[in-house]
């Protein structure tokens, strides 16, 4: 067995670098996996790659598997799909998710892996844990058969949001967002599309992920009279400013903050592993497929953070393709 694997590393803010690793051998309760196949959720991993994570969240932003600290030198990441090479019979040789960091090979506890089911193509379950951020935020926005609803922002985890709410009867979903070739993506998933200006409102629920200020006033005047914005956008280190005089108070408007990191209080009774073992189930839909917009392999990932960081690559989830050799 290979015991040096190659793993990326955010040397330093916007440079990236493949770095050598030695593996542990495995212990009793571990796995060893090869990666197949990794996501870069483009939001929060090219603000890491920016150096925007404000020095007052750099505990609360660090992945399960991060190594070193923000800004850097960092390995950062946590959509990683692969192949179980050692460790209990059970496992071996089944395809899992991990949160772990672009890594071509692992060794994590058995708890910190999550069996994919025949019947997600692996290539697909790198969107594992943006559904699963998306099951969280609805089960926070808890939307009712019937609702009006807009999903302001077009990216990876507003998409993944707008594909669930597809699903909800009787509601009127719409996908918002300033690029209008977002509209292709919410034609795949099942929902309408408009530009922000021409969105339509009387919302009763607004699900905002645009990372904005615009996006967020915009949010706010889509709702009607006591409805709620659910904010799934982070900002790093930059501020925001909202109307917060005009009719926010009148029509007793609601900002809710909804975050990954802790299973929503409204299902206080379901565990992390719950929670992620349902996002895999709902990934059997292949219109999900729309979300993965490009792909590229594990080597290229230096010149490809950047491209993707800047925009020069426009992405909802970028796929990162590993060597079986390695």
């Amino acid at each position: 067995m290979n015991r040096i694997a190659r793993a990326f590393w955010l040397s330093r803010p916007g440079q990236g670098e493949l770095r050598d690793v030695a593996l542990p051998e495995p212990a009793e309760g571990e796995v060893v996996v090869r990666a197949l196949y990794s996501g870069v959720s483009r939001g929060t991993e090219t603000l890491v790659f920016r150096g925007g994570v404000p020095e007052s969240q750099h505990a609360a932003m660090r992945a399960p598997f991060q190594e070193g600290d923000f800004p850097g030198p960092v390995k950062y990441g946590y959509l990683s799909v692969g192949v179980v090479e050692e460790g209990p019979e059970a496992l071996v040789g089944r395809t899992v998710f991990c949160l772990y960091p672009h890594q071509t090979r692992y060794v994590v506890p058995v708890s910190a892996v999550t069996v994919v089911p025949d019947t997600i193509p692996a290539a697909r379950a790198v969107l594992a844990g943006t559904v699963e951020t998306a099951v969280n935020a609805l089960w926070d926005a808890a939307p009712l058969v019937g609702d009006r609803i807009a999903v302001v922002g077009g990216g990876m985890v507003g998409s993944s949001v707008a594909a669930l709410l597809a699903r909800f009867p009787g509601t009127r979903v719409q996908l918002v967002d300033a690029d209008p070739t977002r509209a292709k993506t919410a034609e795949a998933l099942g929902v309408d599309f408009a530009a922000p200006e021409d969105a339509l409102g009387d919302c009763d629920l607004v699900v905002h992920a645009s990372a904005t200020e615009q996006g967020l006033t915009r949010s706010l005047e889509l709702l009607t009279a006591e409805g709620t914005v659910l904010e799934l956008s982070w900002y790093g280190d930059r501020k925001v400013s909202l109307p917060l005089g005009e009719a926010f108070h009148s029509r007793r408007l609601v900002i809710r903050s909804s975050q990954v990191g802790t299973v929503s209080p409204a299902r206080a009774g379901r565990s992390y592993a719950d929670r992620l073992a349902l996002a895999l189930d709902l990934l059997a839909d292949p219109a999900l497929d729309a979300l993965i917009t490009g792909e590229s392999a594990f080597e290229e990932l230096p010149d490809v953070m950047p491209k993707l960081a800047s925009g020069e690559i426009p992405a909802l989830c970028h796929r990162v393709r590993y060597d079986k050799s390695a």
